[in-house]
């Protein structure tokens, strides 16, 4: 990450460090997202026993320092990770110091975001239009996918779209469960950190930034623009 850009905006390590960034966050986001409508309505419709525990499991990454997240996402799916260990044995799958292991720590960082911003969504929906439409015979999930997931299809986009824009900027969890590196785990903001540990690279620092924002805003604009788009065709308008 060292040379210069000499022709176009980046160096063909930086671009590829943003394009890493592009593909860990829609895969976070991908494959984050059944789970999360599925921890969002629990916590918004269902009372059982653990339900406050959960609350806390899933917000926990919120309040932990991200380094710490990193080391636990470490010790549980490492290659000798209680949980790495196993996936590596039997199925070939391996996290750590891979980009898979990038989207695993983007996903449990963005994860509560996620969940707070569906949960709202789901909140807001009267129960009595699922009560009413269960008196009539319908099963749960024939209430939901008729009922309840029109209803807050904009809060699932919003959702998805900061949970994106979460997972992009991601650092802590990152470099510390798959490490910095380059054309394998490097992400735009740990490609940001190794360019600010060099003297005289402030040109290039400055252009990361740059397509950061540049793809945060983008993330933003997107989200409020779906959101009505969908707020719209629920309407029937």
């Amino acid at each position: 990450m060292t040379e210069t850009a000499p022709t176009g905006l980046l160096s063909p390590d930086q671009w590829q460090a943003v394009a890493l960034s592009l593909r860990v966050s829609l895969w976070a986001v991908a494959a984050s997202l059944p789970l999360g409508v599925l921890c969002a309505y629990a916590l918004a419709r269902w009372r059982f026993p653990g339900r406050q525990m959960l609350n806390g499991l899933i917000h926990l990454p919120l309040i932990l320092p991200p380094v710490v997240t990193g080391y636990l996402l470490l010790l549980g799916f490492g290659r000798r990770g209680v949980i790495g260990a196993p996936l590596a044995d039997w199925f070939g799958i391996v996290f750590a110091f891979r980009w898979t292991g990038a989207a695993l720590a983007a996903a449990v960082m963005a994860f509560p975001l996620m969940v707070r911003t569906i949960r709202l969504a789901i909140e807001a929906v009267d129960p009595r239009l699922e009560q009413a439409a269960s008196t009539l015979g319908a099963g749960r999930i024939w209430v939901f996918g008729t009922i309840t997931l029109p209803l807050i299809l904009p809060g699932i986009i919003a959702g998805s779209i900061i949970a994106f824009a979460k997972a992009m900027g991601e650092f802590g969890a990152t470099i510390t469960f798959v490490s910095n590196i380059p054309g394998q785990t490097q992400t735009l903001p740990t490609a940001i950190y190794s360019e600010l540990q060099i003297p005289g690279t402030e040109a290039q620092v400055a252009r990361l930034v740059a397509v950061s924002l540049i793809i945060a805003l983008s993330a933003l604009f997107a989200s409020e623009w779906a959101g009505r788009a969908a707020a719209r065709r629920i309407s029937g308008q």
